[in-house]
């Protein structure tokens, strides 16, 4: 098994055949690994993201976002290492997979033990080069501060009071700075729920957020709505 400090390793499985997605679990439960499933490309990716993971297997043929989208999108803010999974041997699809940030590749059907080796490989050179996640309660960006702990959000020395709910979508959107998040995401992030088209709940509260911001000092251009999509926070 590999671990970082006797902590073992996590790995993501994002896989639709529940089958094989069983099956890869045995297996990884059996070498000591902890193990996360998921059974679709938009759940998985909202994992992926929302997260910490040493390593994820990821399917390419997927329900909703396709696992190359996924790998796309996750790579704009997570380096974990990443195996695609394919029914497909084709070369160009090896290609496109690598391409977009794969660091390895397996053609179904594979050897469960050989796919195991190529974890442990890839385990062994990342662990190597980085130290366990320490967890955050503090973020501070261009002036605004925020603490986990005590929920408390200050813009360039000033506090600025919060609900539990609005401090939670702000923590999140510094989670990810520069980073489009898609109302589908926050919804699953903040509300703890699937997004509706017709439901307003999120808007409501992010204007409610950056009307604070802006009160005490932040430029409004810092957090932005992308309009069709999601939010943004400079």
């Amino acid at each position: 098994m590999t671990q970082v400090d006797n902590v073992k390793a996590r790995i993501l499985i994002i896989e639709d055949d529940k089958i094989l997605n069983k099956q890869l679990r045995v297996l990884l439960d059996g070498a000591g690994f902890e193990v996360t499933q998921s059974y679709d490309g938009d759940a998985g990716l909202l994992t992926a993201v929302s997260d910490q993971f040493d390593l994820i297997l990821l399917d390419v043929a997927l329900p909703g976002i396709d696992g190359y989208n996924v790998l796309k999108v996750l790579r704009q803010s997570r380096e974990t290492p990443v195996i695609m999974l394919t029914a497909h041997g084709a070369e160009e699809e090896r290609i496109i997979g690598l391409r977009n940030g794969a660091d390895d590749y397996l053609s179904k059907p594979f050897n469960l033990t050989e796919l195991l080796l190529r974890i442990e490989a890839i385990l062994r050179r990342s662990l190597r080069q980085t130290k366990p996640e320490v967890s955050v309660s503090h973020m501070n960006r261009s002036g605004l501060q925020l603490d986990k702990t005590t929920q408390e959000v200050y813009f360039d020395g000033k506090k600025i009071t919060f609900t539990p709910l609005q401090f939670k979508l702000l923590w999140i959107l510094m989670q990810h700075p520069s980073q489009t998040l898609s109302k589908p995401q926050l919804y699953r992030l903040v509300l703890e729920r699937d997004f509706s088209r017709y439901d307003r709940s999120l808007d409501m509260h992010m204007s409610r957020v950056r009307r604070k911001l802006v009160a005490a000092g932040m430029p409004a251009d810092r957090l932005q709505t992308v309009h069709g999509t999601g939010y943004i926070l400079l």
